[in-house]
């Protein structure tokens, strides 16, 4: 029982003691120490400004480049090459004589027509004297009518005969004409496939030469099907535009939209549109892959930053700021562009708009911007 009342005697001691520890700023007269109050939390922001500003409305695709004029020669006649007039890959003018056949059969046949031309207008002359002798004679009763007449039958039979000729003369010379080749148009010439001494006729399946017109040229791609009333309005404001880009060399050609195709893909739901580009530098070549932008118009929207879009259950909303305060701005966006989203409704242009930080905020928080990082 003596160990039981000094064990809780001890404790009782040990409640004073921490008791008077604790009470110890009353009994020594000091007054408590006051806590700060809380500091209002500020975010730190990337801030970038709404524009008003004439933004594009174009459509992205994957273009192929083809020439409108290309051309296989070959050979209408059977006969030999005698020389090649150019080289290979050259440029090539309209009218330039590129291939020279061998004639010489073809002379001798022209030569041989003229010589049957020439007898044939002789006879012609002489049935024609014969007519006026006999009609001269029947005048005066030393000849019969039938005289006349078969005068007059042989000479009509020659002139048919000369026309006859002529005509087989003037298609000889066509013949001829066959065995000098020219540039039907300016382009570039690929490389021979014939060489002097080749022997080509009509029936070859492989051509001499082809030629490709290189300016302008073709870039046909393909858009959806929902872009297809604009740009036929477009079309028909002359407002439209097309570039074609080659991948990874940056340079380009522009132009316009020469053609849309009659009938849509049901497949895809896509159309095919062909752009013609001038290509005065002969940068696009005829089968090469391009990006191609159609631009359909051009049109006054407000723009912000694609990064300071945000989604929610009840759709988009950027972050404005205002007197350092943060507000939930809903948002309508028609389409993006470079980046750039293009706002409808919500925005009016020259609003400070968050685009990094949007993660910390609600409505009403304070904000402070920073600067934005190069290349934002």
């Amino acid at each position: 029982m003596k160990k039981r009342t000094s064990i809780a005697l001890i404790a009782v001691l040990g409640a004073a003691a921490i008791a008077a520890y604790l009470t110890r700023s009353s009994w020594n007269g000091a007054a408590p120490v006051a806590q700060a109050a809380p500091r209002a939390r500020v975010v730190s922001v990337e801030l970038a400004k709404a524009e008003r500003k004439p933004v594009p409305f174009d459509v992205d695709s994957i273009g192929t480049v083809t020439p409108i004029s290309s051309v296989a020669l070959k050979s209408r006649v059977e006969t030999t090459i005698v020389s090649v007039h150019f080289e290979d890959g050259a440029k090539v003018q309209e009218g330039d004589l590129l291939f020279t056949l061998d004639s010489r059969q073809i002379d001798a046949q022209i030569e041989q027509a003229e010589g049957m031309l020439m007898k044939d207008r002789a006879q012609l002359a002489g049935a024609e004297r014969d007519v006026r002798r006999f009609s001269d004679l029947i005048g005066k009763g030393a000849t019969t009518q039938v005289n006349v007449d078969n005068a007059k039958t042989a000479s009509d039979i020659l002139v048919g005969t000369i026309q006859a000729d002529q005509s087989a003369l003037d298609n000889l010379k066509v013949q001829k004409s066959y065995t000098l080749i020219r540039a039907p148009f300016s382009g570039r010439i690929s490389q021979a496939n014939v060489k002097v001494g080749n022997f080509v006729r009509p029936a070859d399946t492989t051509a001499l030469a082809t030629i490709n017109q290189m300016a302008p040229v073709y870039v046909s791609f393909a858009i959806p099907q929902r872009v297809l009333g604009d740009l036929r309005e477009a079309m028909a404001a002359g407002s439209t535009s097309v570039i074609a880009t080659i991948p990874n060399s940056g340079r380009s050609e522009s132009g316009k939209v020469a053609m849309v195709e009659n009938t849509v893909d049901s497949t895809t739901g896509m159309v095919t549109v062909r752009g013609i580009m001038s290509n005065p530098g002969e940068t696009l070549w005829p089968g090469i892959l391009v990006q191609t932008k159609l631009i359909v118009r051009t049109e006054e929207g407000v723009v912000v930053p694609t990064v300071a879009v945000q989604r929610s259950q009840t759709g988009n909303y950027v972050f404005t700021v205002k007197n350092g305060l943060a507000h939930v701005q809903p948002v309508t966006i028609e389409r993006t562009f470079q980046g750039l989203s293009v706002i409808t409704s919500g925005l009016a242009g020259s609003e400070d708009v968050v685009v990094d930080g949007q993660l910390l905020l609600t409505e009403g928080t304070r904000v402070e911007a920073r600067p934005r990082k190069a290349g934002a």
